[in-house]
This record gives C-alpha cells, structure tokens and sequence, in this order.
C-alpha cells in the first residue's frame, strides 16, 4: 500500500464518517463505502461483493430514538481493507465487520456525545446573531465524525499485510464459519425487509416475471438489472402518461389537457 492509496483511503474514510450523520449522500452505506475502498485498492470486484452482502445486513440497522445502530461506515471500510490487503474472503470480511460495527456503535455515541458542547455553543451564536459561529460549530461537529472513521483507519493502513493476515488466520474457524452463517441468515432477513417494501399489488406483476425470466432464461444480474430499468422506466411513462418534451398531460373533466387550457389562454392574449 503506498502513499497515495493510504491519502485516498483516508479521504473516503472521512467522507463516510461524515455520510453517517448527515445521511443526504448515503456514503456511509457498506455498498458505496466498500466499493470506493476496493477502487482505491485495485479490486473493485471484492469491494461490491462484501460490500453488498454488508448492505443486505445492514438494511436492518437503522437510529430510532435514542436507539443507536451499528456503525457501517467504519466496518465496512476497514473491513473491506483487511480482506484485501490479507487475500482473505467474503466470510472473512462478515467476521471482521460485525465486531468493527459494535465497536463503531460506542466510538458514535462517545462522539456525539462530544458534539452537545457544540450544540449549545451555536445556541450562544444564535442568541448573539453571529452566523459565522454557527456555521464553525456545525463544520467541527462535522470533522469528529469524519475523524472518528479516519483515525481507526490510518492505524490499520499503518499495520503490515503479514500482521493482519497472521491475526486473521488465528481466529478460530468456528467463529468465522458461525459469523458467516450468521450473516447469511441476516441476508435473507434483509431480503424479506426489501420485498415487503415491494407488497404493492400493481407492482407484484413485475416482481413475478422476474421469477419467470430467472426460471426459464439465462440472463445474468446485469441483463435483469438493464430489463428492470426499461420496465420501471416504461411504468412511469404509462402511469403519468408523460409526452414528448417531458411534459406529462393531465386530464381534466372536459377530456382536455392542461397543456390545451395554456395555447387557449395563449390565443386569448394573442388575439
């Protein structure tokens, strides 16, 4: 690993820090963060493959209330890291990430609990008008969560591939082979959670024909991923009846479209 890899390395590490908190960009989920770890690194193919079988896991995990989830940002970049650097496998990467993500878990609640002096220092900037101050404590409150991820991740780039892949190799098979099952069983809750996001009933036809063209056709992941675009994209046409120009017609009850009522009132002022 040389010198520009460890700088990018951290730069992603701060971006998904941040990703955690502000949750716009999704850059603290395991398939953005672990794909941008694997290009940095050169193998791109085992960053998207851990990466998504650590989103399937992590659909579940989500903050609600006082109630706080498993940190994915820092598991899945140093995950995706030791698995690389180490020439270790996917279940290897599971077994890894679960521990980092409880650990992440207090590191996240340590640091937020840091970022309530900030918070009431900016309702001091806001009682006195200075708009600057605020915005200082907001990027500080910003930089720990990004801190929180790179300092972690700066120590494991600074251990050698021999360390980790000796520290890797002695723990027990039947905790690595456990955590692997485990994880899987989670990846199919995570599968459950997603279809039943999908129990629309004018939606079940195409959920069905993906079965159907699985059974009985050899397309592979990309080929149903391009048919899906198409569907959705012929759905929301047929749905919303959108026309040439992007312009979607709206009926009215005289069967006429808004588009109609506008060149009325357009030979209105022009006559």
């Amino acid at each position: 690993m040389n010198a520009i890899q460890i700088v990018l390395l951290l730069v992603v590490a701060g971006i998904t820090g941040m990703g955690s908190v502000l949750d716009e960009a999704q850059t603290h989920r395991p398939l953005v963060a672990c794909t941008l770890v694997g290009l940095v690194l050169g193998d791109v193919g085992i960053g998207i493959l851990l990466g998504g079988t650590l989103e399937m896991m992590a659909l579940g995990w989500m903050n609600v209330g006082l109630a706080m989830a498993p940190d994915t940002a820092i598991a899945s970049v140093i995950s995706t890291i030791l698995v690389i650097v180490s020439n270790q496998g996917i279940g290897e990467g599971i077994a890894i990430a679960v521990p980092l993500a409880a650990a992440g878990q207090a590191l996240t609640i340590f640091v937020r609990t840091i970022t309530v002096f900030f918070v009431h220092k900016a309702d001091d900037y806001a009682a006195n008008g200075n708009f600057k101050g605020i915005e200082r404590m907001h990027l500080l409150g910003l930089s720990l969560q990004a801190l929180r991820v790179m300092i972690p991740t700066f120590i494991i780039t600074m251990i050698s591939a021999n360390a980790v892949s000796s520290f890797l190799n002695s723990i027990p098979e039947v905790i690595t082979g456990g955590l692997q099952i485990g994880g899987g069983i989670i990846v199919v809750v995570g599968y459950a959670m997603v279809i039943n996001m999908m129990d629309v009933p004018y939606l079940k036809p195409f959920f069905y024909m993906g079965f159907l063209f699985a059974a009985f056709t050899n397309f592979n992941l990309v080929g149903f991923g391009g048919l899906g675009l198409c569907l959705a994209l012929l759905f929301i046409q047929l749905k919303y009846n959108v026309v040439g120009g992007g312009k979607a017609a709206v009926a009215t009850p005289n069967n006429q479209s808004v588009n109609d009522y506008d060149d009325d009132l357009d030979d209105d002022l022009d006559a």
